[in-house]
């Protein structure tokens, strides 16, 4: 009875369709009614505060940095990178120079130390350049007798 296609109820899923497709229409004329309010336009305006009072400063000389009031220690940067100061809050000023590192292969590397070395022999050399120059000749002298002068010696005899 439960499975036989024969007394399959059409009626009673026409009428759930229809009520579900009344309620969906009902739900239609409730929005269409009163409709969903639109959003207010939202602007939001950022101030954005500094969040670091150390932050890296660039000046052109020690006479901007020394104008710059700082609430912390603060580096200030030549334009070049080339120099470094460090202001306080007391006021003190650190110069530091800045010199860049560049890292070396070996080619490089073999390079400088073959540039070393002949400078290393070459100031070598020199040394003993200079030594020869200005070390005095030492010939040895020849003790020349003079011919005039007599060797003899005279002998003491018992007398």
């Amino acid at each position: 009875m439960f499975n036989n296609p024969y007394n399959y109820n059409y009626q009673a899923n026409l009428d759930r369709i229809n009520n579900q497709i009344a309620e969906l229409e009902k739900m239609k004329n409730q929005i269409s009614s009163n409709p969903l309010p639109q959003p207010t336009n939202l602007t939001q305006n950022f101030q954005l505060a500094p969040t670091n009072n150390s932050s890296i400063r660039f000046a052109n000389s020690i006479e901007d940095v020394k104008k710059e009031i700082v609430g912390v220690s603060t580096p200030f940067f030549s334009n070049d990178l080339s120099v470094v100061w460090i202001k306080n809050i007391k006021g003190d000023i650190k110069a530091y120079e800045m010199k860049e590192i560049v890292e070396k292969d070996e080619k490089d590397i073999k390079i400088d130390y073959l540039t070393a070395r002949i400078e290393e022999l070459e100031r070598k050399l020199e040394d003993e350049s200079n030594t020869t120059i200005n070390k005095p000749v030492e010939e040895p002298i020849k003790d020349e007798e003079s011919s005039s002068s007599s060797n003899v010696r005279a002998s003491k005899k018992k007398q």
